[in-house]
């Protein structure tokens, strides 16, 4: 799967961003043209593969977004748009007539959601106004930049807008080379203890969360893996981090955007999608050998020769190495 970036613009500035090296090196009106959206979609659709991801900054500020999501549907794409809900009263009314009634097996949101209480008044408004419309289509996104956090709010607008009952866990990374707010190493198990704490009022409303990536297995205590496992089940045992490829404006492509600054190439360097996550999943395998993850155990940790954790995400280690000595493999460093 695929994750392309429609515009570099944002609505709002969050402290966490996982785009915010990505964004301060581009040109802010870059969008992309309709002929590198056909040309992605031609490659993915030779690729066998049939699932997109529309992102930005914020997708829908995009002039031609309606438009590029009626033609992927077209091509029998399923799609997934990654939104803050912010938008003008102009796109809403427009998404609203043409997008409301497409099934949710082609298309969701994924609506990113900050705590109201630290938020603008009129953003919450209309994130509102956003989940009034397409609450049925949605499912709530909740990024942990701090070990302390609240999650009250989810649940609220999961019962009050009808949004799925599942919340995409995010933990912000640091981005290599940029100052931004994540949980540090040393808070991650308050993070984990405040984290599990909310399992089972969750579990209480049938809400289930899932992990999207980066939190390391050892971070959680064995009973608190059990609750994990009671509350969300095997699925929500999955301790990895992989690329995820994304594709921006100028058709540059990195593996996920905690690592946009990290051996970014080229779409056209590539024949096919699994060319391209061929060369990052290999990358990445040689800079765990070399780098390990985030602990020193993770060196010999039976977890991590299984697969079952791949350490924590790679940016914690990549940070961690930035102002060292050049003395590993040269693809080590940015």
């Amino acid at each position: 799967m695929a994750n392309v970036l429609l515009t570099q613009k944002c609505v709002r500035s969050c402290p966490y961003c996982f785009a915010k090296k990505h964004m301060s090196s581009s040109e802010p009106d870059d969008i992309i043209r309709w002929e590198d959206l056909i040309y992605i979609t031609d490659l993915l659709d030779s690729s066998g593969q049939r699932h997109m991801s529309l992102l930005g900054g914020e997708p829908t500020l995009h002039p031609h977004f309606i438009d590029f999501v009626i033609y992927l549907l077209e091509r029998n794409f399923r799609i997934t748009v990654f939104t803050s809900g912010i938008m003008s009263e102009k796109m809403l009314s427009e998404a609203s007539m043409h997008l409301s009634n497409v099934s949710p097996e082609r298309l969701n949101f994924v609506c990113n959601l900050n705590d109201p209480a630290k938020s603008p008044f009129s953003e919450v408004e209309s994130i509102k106004k956003f989940m009034k419309i397409f609450g049925h289509l949605t499912s709530p996104g909740f990024n942990i930049y701090q070990p302390h956090f609240e999650m009250e709010f989810l649940i609220d607008y999961i019962n009050n807008f009808g949004l799925k009952r599942n919340i995409r866990l995010g933990l912000a990374h640091p981005i290599p080379g940029v100052k931004n707010s994540y949980v540090k190493i040393d808070e991650m198990p308050k993070m984990a203890e405040r984290l599990i704490s909310y399992l089972p009022v969750l579990d209480s409303f049938r809400i289930k969360p899932g992990f999207d990536c980066g939190f390391p297995m050892c971070l959680f205590t064995d009973e608190q893996l059990g609750v994990i496992f009671k509350v969300i089940g095997p699925q929500g045992m999955k301790f990895g981090c992989g690329p995820a490829i994304d594709i921006g404006p100028d058709m540059k492509v990195w593996s996920c955007f905690p690592l946009s600054n990290f051996h970014k190439k080229s779409i056209y360097d590539f024949n096919s999608m699994d060319e391209l996550m061929q060369y990052y999943q290999n990358l990445h395998a040689k800079i765990r050998i070399e780098a390990g993850g985030l602990y020193e155990k993770c060196d010999d940790c039976k977890f991590r020769q299984e697969r079952l954790c791949t350490g924590g995400c790679l940016a914690h280690t990549l940070s961690q190495l930035h102002d060292e000595e050049r003395v590993r493999y040269e693809e080590v460093y940015i």
